[in-house]
């Protein structure tokens, strides 16, 4: 009981007194760059064996991985965001005020088509991703305040994701606000909720499976990552690096500037945490709502190709970060 006790808020499970089983779905969990190269690689070379994740059957996919987050919370962590307000706050403005900002500076600076430049807009103004939780961990940065911040972004893209894009993009190509932000909704608010309420009303049955929550949604993350690959595999292979420089721009530029600014009033454990949630969001509802609300399909090309660079840049950080420690005495930013 006690050791369900210390999951329920969000925490991956630390190594110390892991039995053999949990420890396997750790390694498995800490592996996701890994299995994300092999969905790329497979999406690319066998698009077959990954494009039967279409749309519902990628929304329901999408859902789940949302679920699968909100069974790892409390409203005790929602009270958690009232008491660290400024620290909460400034991981939330820099995923909705220099992601955005940073996407169409680019989009506007490389010139890129309406439709691929939108598509970039869209990426940047998704909410952060649960694969941003299994980096900060990696990274030793504040795992629970990254799973807070993933947490608000989620909420917030209700209205943050279709409000941006209709403001940053709407000059560029028709954009259905009001559909964007009832898919929005659908896919994103209400798995999550469902998450907490049965968290907080069945403990007993979520804490049999909160073991393997990150584990789910790493495979979840693994196939969304390969199925919009896949999807568009035959323009990536005509156009990739035309595709695949704006994007690694997006996201080396928010993990940086996520990190400096974050340097100048938090200590080094909450500035990773708000580097990697800065640099790593939803991709796959970027796809997803690229798919289902615009016409032309290059606009979901820039969703798919962020899928991998995200995945790929934050774990690479994430691992850099692992191997350079916290100083000692690092200034606690964040109120358990």
């Amino acid at each position: 009981m006690c050791k369900a006790a210390t999951n329920v808020s969000g925490d991956i499970p630390t190594p110390n007194g892991m039995n053999q089983y949990e420890r396997i779905i750790e390694i498995l969990t800490t592996l996701f760059p890994v299995w994300v190269i092999l969905g790329t690689i497979i999406g690319i070379c066998k698009p077959a064996a990954v494009t039967w994740l279409e749309t519902d059957l990628f929304t329901v996919g999408l859902g789940f991985l949302m679920l699968s987050m909100g069974l790892t919370l409390t409203f005790e962590d929602f009270r958690r965001c009232l008491r660290n307000p400024w620290t909460v706050g400034v991981g939330f403005l820099a995923q909705y005020l220099i992601k955005p900002m940073l996407g169409f500076a680019i989009a506007m600076s490389l010139k890129l088509s309406a439709p691929l430049a939108t598509g970039l807009i869209l990426v940047s103004c998704c909410p952060g991703g649960q694969a941003s939780n299994v980096a900060t961990y990696i990274s030793k940065g504040n795992v629970a305040l990254s799973v807070l911040m993933t947490t608000c972004s989620t909420i917030g893209a209700i209205v943050m994701t279709p409000l941006l894009t209709k403001l940053l993009a709407g000059q560029l190509v028709p954009v259905d606000a009001a559909g964007l932000a009832i898919s929005t909704f659908q896919v994103v608010l209400v798995p999550t909720v469902v998450g907490v309420l049965a968290n907080e009303f069945f403990p007993k049955f979520t804490s049999k499976i909160i073991s393997v929550t990150p584990l789910i949604g790493v495979i979840l993350t693994t196939l969304l990552c390969a199925s919009p690959i896949g999807q568009v595999s035959e323009v990536l292979k005509a156009q990739g690096a035309q595709l695949i420089l704006p994007v690694a721009l997006l996201h080396a530029a928010a993990f940086a500037l996520g990190y400096w600014v974050s340097k100048i009033s938090f200590g080094e454990s909450t500035s990773r945490t708000i580097s990697i949630e800065c640099g790593m969001q939803s991709s796959a509802l970027g796809f997803l709502l690229a798919q289902k609300h615009f016409t032309n399909p290059l606009v979901a090309v820039p969703s798919a190709v962020s899928v991998v660079c995200m995945a790929l840049g934050g774990s690479g950080l994430a691992v850099y970060w692992r191997n350079r420690p916290i100083p000692v005495g690092d200034k606690d930013d964040f109120k358990e």
